[in-house]
């Protein structure tokens, strides 16, 4: 009786023991020539990312992140640094040309393409994409005297 209790528990921790699943490797990452750079340019940060032609992120960085807080992310050197920061993460990949989407209106509109081009990457084609009101917001009431 002892030995078939044995037996049980020998099955079982056979059954329960697995062997070590080996690490899936990244493998190696895939080249990227030509991607589309967005500026999203705020009144109190800089976003900036880079994608694929199809539209997948390959990199990204802000103001924010970069290091600065408060009043100096909304600077236009906070903008360059972030633009110069997702440049040498989007170099892994082979980033060497871009296309620049630009949108919003604040102060790092400029400097983030100067960033661009302080991170080595070649810039093709810059396109403004801040949205304009067609009509506008609703004028205010005559005033009645």
């Amino acid at each position: 009786m002892a030995e078939k209790d044995t037996k049980a528990a020998a099955k079982t921790s056979e059954a329960v023991v697995e062997k070590p699943k080996a690490k899936k490797s990244k493998g190696k990452r895939k080249s990227v020539p030509e991607g589309n750079f967005y500026v999203h340019a705020g009144y109190n940060n800089t976003l900036v990312s880079i994608a694929e032609p199809n539209g997948n992120v390959i990199a990204w960085s802000s103001s924010g992140s970069c290091g600065f807080k408060g009043a100096r992310k909304a600077t236009p050197y906070a903008a360059q640094v972030a633009a110069e920061t997702a440049c040498e993460k989007a170099k892994a990949y082979g980033l060497e040309r871009v296309h620049v989407f630009v949108n919003g209106g604040g102060p790092g509109r400029e400097q983030s393409l100067r960033g661009i081009v302080n991170g080595g990457v070649t810039i093709e084609s810059i396109t403004d994409t801040t949205g304009i009101p067609h009509n506008g917001c609703r004028k205010p009431r005559h005033r009645r005297v």
